[in-house]
């Protein structure tokens, strides 16, 4: 099995400083009028979010520009998350994990995020997570596809376990556990179970419309997720023998 953590508002909490760290690089290229105004965040991929911002300050979203804006950001980040208290962890996460990481046989357990990989270890360091202990990681801009999509990320996610473990799991062995409508529904088109957790963006009743096969108010409960995510009926088809890769 394989475990796909969205990090913002589901594992961790930075009280938005992303945000401000993203309009300020771009008021350092572009000037005092840049502006986030307008912008959807929550849930959406890196970079879309420039491209939008680009966009709706008037900037002509080139490679170039999008490429200062990603470096300008990552730069005010980590300067922001030195500040104590910056960036904290949400309750029941830690022990979820490590709960998780105990079972007899144990899933994988991995990351899908909107984030940039450089930012997305800056705020996982920050709220005190080794990244290590997620060893499939799919980031914000490694969907394969232009434009990127989050639905184009679990097949990387699944693709990636079967290059770690020699075995390709199906994709109902697969669950995505995230606060937004968009960890639902790229769960969902790719056929993968999906926990929602009402602690970010969207809460409890916005996530079970869009179909999340379970929603917890936060991931305190660790004995009723464990419950979940192990019951049979999710844990019953075999992983097959995973092609050799490609060349």
């Amino acid at each position: 099995m394989l475990i796909l953590f969205d990090i913002d508002r589901t594992l961790l909490d930075t009280d938005g400083v992303g945000i401000g760290c993203l309009r300020d690089a771009g008021r350092a290229l572009f000037g005092s009028s840049f502006t986030a105004d307008g912008v959807p965040f929550g849930g959406r991929l890196d970079p879309l979010i420039i491209g939008d911002m680009l966009g709706a300050s008037g900037v002509e979203h080139t490679p170039e520009h999008a490429l200062a804006m990603r470096r300008g950001y990552a730069e005010r980040l980590a300067a922001a998350l030195e500040r104590p208290g910056a960036a904290r962890a949400l309750g029941g996460t830690a022990e979820l994990i490590a709960a998780l990481s105990a079972l007899p046989e144990a899933p994988t357990l991995g990351l899908l995020t909107g984030n940039f990989e450089e930012t997305g270890r800056l705020k996982l360091a920050a709220a005190g997570f080794d990244a290590g202990a997620f060893p499939v990681r799919v980031w914000g801009d490694d969907s394969p596809h232009d434009p990127p999509a989050r639905e184009h990320l679990p097949p990387v996610g699944i693709d990636r376990h079967a290059a770690l473990k020699g075995a390709r799991l199906a994709s109902e062995q697969v669950i995505i556990i995230g606060d937004t409508v968009h960890d639902v529904s790229c769960a969902l088109a790719n056929g993968c179970r999906v926990l929602g957790v009402a602690t970010g963006h969207h809460d409890a009743d916005a996530l079970a419309r869009a179909g999340a096969h379970r929603v917890v108010e936060d991931l305190t409960d660790t004995h009723g997720i464990l419950a979940w995510i192990t019951q049979d009926k999710f844990t019953q088809n075999s992983p097959t023998t995973a092609p050799p890769p490609q060349r």
